[in-house]
């Protein structure tokens, strides 16, 4: 069971099914991803929480993550499998765009274009919402295993990054040219104040305070606009492997995978009051 601090406040819990593997929000509509022979995107009334249809990424061979843009008004998927993010419209008509590398984490900026975390190669690559590369950083040597960034409104990058094995696990910001560490928060893996243990996912709130999935510590820490620690928000039983934060009516979206006998059995999405 869930324990939620007072920051935070259930207010609903979406179905449970499939793993999810990402979250957003559009137009009113909640968008749930789930790994599915077919029918992957689920997408519910953001009020009701009524599920309204359903919709398919053709030929998809595996996801990682998902985002939205409201100009746009369309859906971004992280595909690893075949390297590549898919775009779905409003309709649910799709293109894709290779991005040589496999992606993970995905968010929209403020350009609108469309920010790529590549844990493998240590890089975070923006392209246009059409899919042109506008620019490959390379992250700082020990920014090991990148799994999401986001573009903060001072131009600097917010990015997440430590796996099961690696020496760090830490939420760091980068400068907007990526080559140099201007603050972080986190260090060696653990389950202390001040500690993570795999960080996997990244909501920056309009005041530019940030929300941090901390996926083996089950838990989602808060963090100032200088990323420093505020709190938890939610913390149980549970995974908690991506967020979403719907500014307009404030509601934080965390995806709650269940980990039972070695191996994810079940996923879910809880909606909190923030």
């Amino acid at each position: 069971m869930l324990a939620v601090c007072t920051v935070a406040q259930v207010v609903h819990t979406l179905p449970e099914g499939e793993l999810v593997w990402g979250v957003t929000s559009l137009d009113g509509e909640i968008y749930l991803l789930r790994r599915q022979e077919r029918d992957e995107i689920e997408v519910y009334d953001a009020i009701t929480y009524r599920l309204r249809r359903c919709l398919t990424v053709p030929d998809a061979q595996g996801f990682a993550d998902m985002s939205s843009c409201e100009r746009h008004r369309c859906l971004y998927v992280a595909d690893p499998i075949l390297t590549c993010i898919h775009r779905l419209d409003s309709t649910g008509k799709a293109t894709r765009w290779a991005v040589d590398d496999k992606p993970y984490g995905i968010s929209v900026n403020q350009k609108l274009n469309v920010l790529v975390a590549c844990p493998a190669g240590g890089r975070v690559k923006e392209f246009s919402s059409r899919g042109d590369l506008v620019r490959c950083l390379t992250l700082p040597g020990d920014l090991v295993n990148p799994w999401h960034a986001v573009q903060l409104t001072n131009g600097s990058f917010l990015v997440c990054h430590g796996e099961a094995p690696d020496p760090i696990h830490r939420v760091t910001a980068v400068s907007e040219d990526g080559r140099h560490i201007v603050q972080s928060h986190g260090g060696q893996p653990g389950s202390d104040v001040g500690q993570y243990n795999v960080p996997r996912h990244l909501a920056v709130d309009t005041d530019q305070s940030i929300f941090v999935a901390d996926v083996n510590n089950r838990r989602v820490t808060w963090l100032s606009a200088s990323v420093e620690y505020l709190g938890q928000v939610v913390a149980g039983d549970q995974l908690k492997c991506r967020l979403h934060l719907d500014v307009e009516r404030r509601r934080l979206y965390v995806a709650d995978n269940e980990w039972k006998d070695g191996h994810f059995s079940a996923g879910r999405v809880v909606v909190f009051s923030v």
